[in-house]
């Protein structure tokens, strides 16, 4: 199993604090939304939070791993970061994270246009 029962509702209890949360099942994991947007994955009973450049950092200082969805495919990895054992055993540390991931969810993308319509 990609991810227990146990693990999913020992995270939404302790995400209790950011309100509320809905898990979705996604691709053999989990995706955790709030407000209708996706902030969070668990995948393999691991806990994987979005990020960009402002939340990358406290990730990057603390060692944690890069979700990567394939293990044949090492260097193809997605925007969501491991959450540390002691942010995650902490209710409180662990939804101030995820309300700098739901933050990250709430800004739009600005990416270029596939198919740029010509006039």
């Amino acid at each position: 199993m990609a991810v227990s029962d146990e693990f999913l509702q020992y995270v939404i209890e302790q995400l209790a604090g950011l309100g509320s949360v809905a898990p979705r099942r996604l691709f053999g994991g989990i995706g955790l939304y709030s407000n209708e947007r996706i902030f969070g994955l668990i995948f393999r009973d691991m806990l994987y939070f979005k990020v960009n450049d402002s939340n990358r950092g406290d990730y990057e200082a603390r060692g944690m791993n890069r979700f990567r969805p394939f293990a044949d495919k090492p260097l193809l990895s997605m925007t969501y970061y491991e959450v540390p054992a002691d942010v995650l055993e902490d209710a409180d540390e662990c939804a101030a994270w995820a309300r700098k991931s739901t933050a990250v969810s709430a800004t739009p993308r600005s990416r270029p246009r596939k198919n740029p319509r010509r006039r």
